[in-house]
């Protein structure tokens, strides 16, 4: 088995690519090890000394390390981890609720199902490229309220991400969004 990794604009995020299916669909965020129990493969990796964060997507990990970790000593054990779990076939996930999703309910207005269509179609692809992802909150007063997750989730450029990127291209389409903020995930 080879895995690749890949560097993400956040760089305390590392993006692993075993070249296989993770997750058959949304994502899952353990930026702690209590909200990885849902999953026996993020708590092998929270098992390692320096990994402070897990973000699983269909095809790619990402891995937060904390400050006092250096790449050069964590990035061989979990591509060790990695490469153990994966051949066992030890299962990835064993509780699937509240995967990461921000599906179109009946509930919806017509303006929160197209927010929710061009982030789905125009903004997941590229946040999911750089190792996050980026979840519907609320959109309330002219406010969209985002969550973001992965290496997203305290980028040093997730803020102009959001005002520069998805704010303008959201805005451009839905002239009733007059804004976007992040919102903290709630666990």
């Amino acid at each position: 088995m080879f895995i690749q990794t890949q560097e993400t604009p956040n760089p305390a995020v590392l993006k692993f690519l075993p070249g296989q299916t993770i997750l058959e669909q949304g994502t899952l965020d353990c930026p702690d090890q209590t909200s990885a129990k849902k999953s026996p493969l993020a708590m092998r990796l929270f098992s390692l000394s320096g990994v402070s964060a897990v973000f699983l997507g269909q095809d790619f990990v990402s891995v937060t390390k904390d400050d006092n970790t250096d790449w050069n000593m964590l990035k061989p054990m979990i591509l060790t981890a990695l490469m153990e779990h994966l051949a066992t076939g030890q299962p990835i996930v064993t509780d699937t609720s509240g995967q990461g999703a921000s599906s179109i309910t009946e509930d919806d207005d017509e303006i929160v199902i197209q927010i929710k269509q061009l982030l789905e179609e125009r903004v997941r692809p590229a946040v999911m490229q750089d190792g996050g992802d980026i979840i519907f909150d609320r959109f309330e007063d002219g406010v969209v309220y985002l969550q973001m997750q992965g290496a997203c989730a305290g980028c040093p450029s997730s803020t102009m991400t959001l005002k520069s990127g998805i704010e303008n291209m959201l805005r451009h389409y839905v002239p009733e969004v007059e804004e976007v903020r992040p919102v903290d995930p709630v666990w």
